[in-house]
């Protein structure tokens, strides 16, 4: 079985179907910023990185993987003609929409409270369908900028006073940690705290958020420049959020 996603761009738009392990399974995905946002930059002599197009290419794979699996899929921050791309330098653009169709707004409060809006719909409407709350999931993927020398590893939120959240980010860690052991031999160092966002306040369903990176570290770059990294960074996502 498969089936045809165009978002994924021409050459991944045809999602080979596994397996039905998720069905019946609901995931949210939002990658940081978009639109007028291009979230945070970095400047180098002969590129300019882009935390939304970085964020969006691995969301958009973490996507396709879940679907292999049969899991339900809504893309909140859509492009319509990016796709999923291997190229190291992912080209800027500005064209990114809500999944209602509509263009994300300048103001942050007011693009926030779209996708969040957008989300907390479709929870409704499944919620009234039968789906159980336990059965669907929010995550937000972003990459951070802190100082060039601090080197980031992976890391998570999760939603105060949500047991459901907190127990999910711990099982995206330890998935981390158990792969980061298994490849690389280097110490894991990603963390989980709580974080009062606004994404994280108002957003129905369980929900987690992840930051990917530094992306002012040159080490933290190998990460999200080769198409090989953000397609492990997508697949680990998805051994953590199926892992028990």
């Amino acid at each position: 079985k498969t089936k045809t996603v165009p978002l994924f761009g021409e050459n991944f738009e045809e999602v080979k179907i596994k397996d039905e392990s998720l069905a019946g399974k609901i995931y949210y995905l939002v990658s940081g910023h978009g639109g007028p946002d291009p979230g945070t930059l970095y400047h180098g002599d002969r590129m300019l990185l882009c935390e939304d197009e970085y964020a969006y290419d691995v969301t958009l794979r973490l996507a396709r993987v879940l679907m292999e699996h049969s899991a339900t899929v809504h893309m909140i921050i859509q492009d319509p003609d990016d796709g999923i791309r291997n190229e190291a330098y992912l080209k800027i653009d500005h064209d990114e929409k809500c999944i209602t169709g509509k263009p994300l707004a300048l103001n942050q409060k007011i693009r926030l409270a779209q996708t969040t809006d957008a989300i907390n719909d479709l929870y409704r409407s499944y919620r009234n369908q039968g789906v159980s709350k336990s059965d669907q999931l929010a995550i937000n993927i972003h990459i951070d900028s802190r100082d060039a020398d601090m080197r980031r590893d992976v890391y998570f939120y999760y939603q105060e006073n949500s047991d459901e959240s907190l127990n999910m980010a711990r099982q995206l860690q330890q998935t981390f940690n158990q792969k980061y052991s298994e490849l690389s031999g280097r110490e894991y160092k990603g963390t989980v705290s709580s974080r009062n966002l606004f994404v994280m306040r108002n957003t129905i369903p369980t929900t987690v958020f992840m930051e990917l990176g530094n992306i002012q570290n040159i080490l933290d770059h190998k990460r999200i420049l080769y198409s090989n990294n953000r397609q492990a960074l997508a697949e680990w996502l998805y051994a953590g959020l199926v892992s028990e």
